[in-house]
């Protein structure tokens, strides 16, 4: 098979499912709404229950339902009617996933979760299932077409369960009025979590070179060399006055001058850029960026506390 015929199949594939969720929007209405409403409302969690793909989709939309404020715990069709359905609780909700609704385990299963529960919401592509019989309200995810060539795989149907269960997840966020820094409490590792939560102080480095305006290049010299940063603070008592960096000091060899008379105030770059230690990281990373410096002074009530630098925060996962 040759490269055209490839990317032809990957863009027939996105094509089939792209046009599916079309429809699944012009579907959504009254029992969509009837459903979120039933959710936010709930005295208990949201348990999803589902089977084979419709499983590994329900434990993809109990991650993302909990990580954006709605408390949830995936239950498998299979381990509930061997046991597990006392994880269930007369206050929780159920989000039953299913995409013909008639499976063994399902049609098994579902009046015990009509009975445990308070409310059943069934996910299927079959509303004359038994799923669909047993539930109070129904979600429509039945496709015309799978991507799948011989239209066996769970492929559209898949994307839909997927596409709805966000569709929930994001109108249950806005009804619970759910933030960037609610997002952050349940977020706390990671990339993610560093970036909504993370402060200067966290990643300032414990050295802090500093030099006086009068000081000599070799005082200069000694201090930058002192510290991996490859720049000195330059302070008037307790003001920061300026910095200079490794590239001030080759500058200055460059031009040749004399360089036994020159003083620390004759090369410093005046009026740098500082941030406050209690400011979140990825603020110091957007100054650094915006400016193109490898490196920002970090402040205490505007007094010099360190040096927080760019390939710190780029290891840590500041972005």
């Amino acid at each position: 098979m040759d490269i055209s015929n490839i990317i032809s199949i990957a863009k027939s594939t996105l094509a089939i499912e792209i046009a599916e969720l079309e429809k699944l929007k012009n579907r959504i209405d009254e029992d969509f709404v009837k459903a979120v409403e039933i959710i936010h409302s709930a005295q208990g969690k949201l348990i999803v229950v589902g089977i084979g793909k419709s499983a590994h989709v329900g434990n993809k939309i109990v991650a993302t339902l909990n990580s954006t404020g709605t408390p949830s715990q995936f239950l498998h069709a299979s381990e509930a009617i061997h046991g597990d359905l006392g994880v269930i609780q007369k206050q929780d909700v159920v989000l039953c996933i299913s995409n013909s609704g008639n499976s063994p385990e399902i049609v098994n299963l579902v009046t015990y979760l009509k009975d445990y529960s308070s409310a059943l919401i069934g996910m299927t592509g079959n509303l004359k299932s038994k799923l669909a019989e047993y539930s109070d309200v129904i979600l429509d995810t039945h496709v015309d077409l799978e991507a799948c060539p011989n239209k066996l795989a769970p492929t559209s149907s898949t994307t839909l369960q997927m596409a709805l269960g966000d569709a929930l997840a994001i109108c249950l966020m806005e009804l619970n009025d759910f933030k960037e820094n609610d997002f952050a409490k349940f977020h706390p590792g990671g990339s993610l979590g560093k970036n909504l939560t993370a402060r200067v102080e966290q990643f300032v480095s414990s050295q802090k070179p500093q030099v006086t305006e009068e000081s000599s290049i070799r005082d200069v010299i000694i201090s930058i060399s002192a510290s991996s940063h490859g720049i000195t603070v330059v302070t008037n008592e307790e003001k920061i006055i300026g910095v200079i960096t490794d590239g001030d000091l080759r500058r200055m060899l460059l031009n040749g001058d004399d360089i036994s008379k020159v003083l620390a105030k004759d090369i410093m770059s005046a009026n740098p850029k500082s941030i406050e230690k209690d400011f979140l990281a990825k603020e110091a990373m957007k100054i650094l960026k915006d400016n193109n410096i490898g490196q920002l002074i970090v402040t205490e009530s505007g007094k010099y506390f360190g040096i927080i630098d760019i390939h710190k925060l780029l290891d840590e996962g500041i972005n």
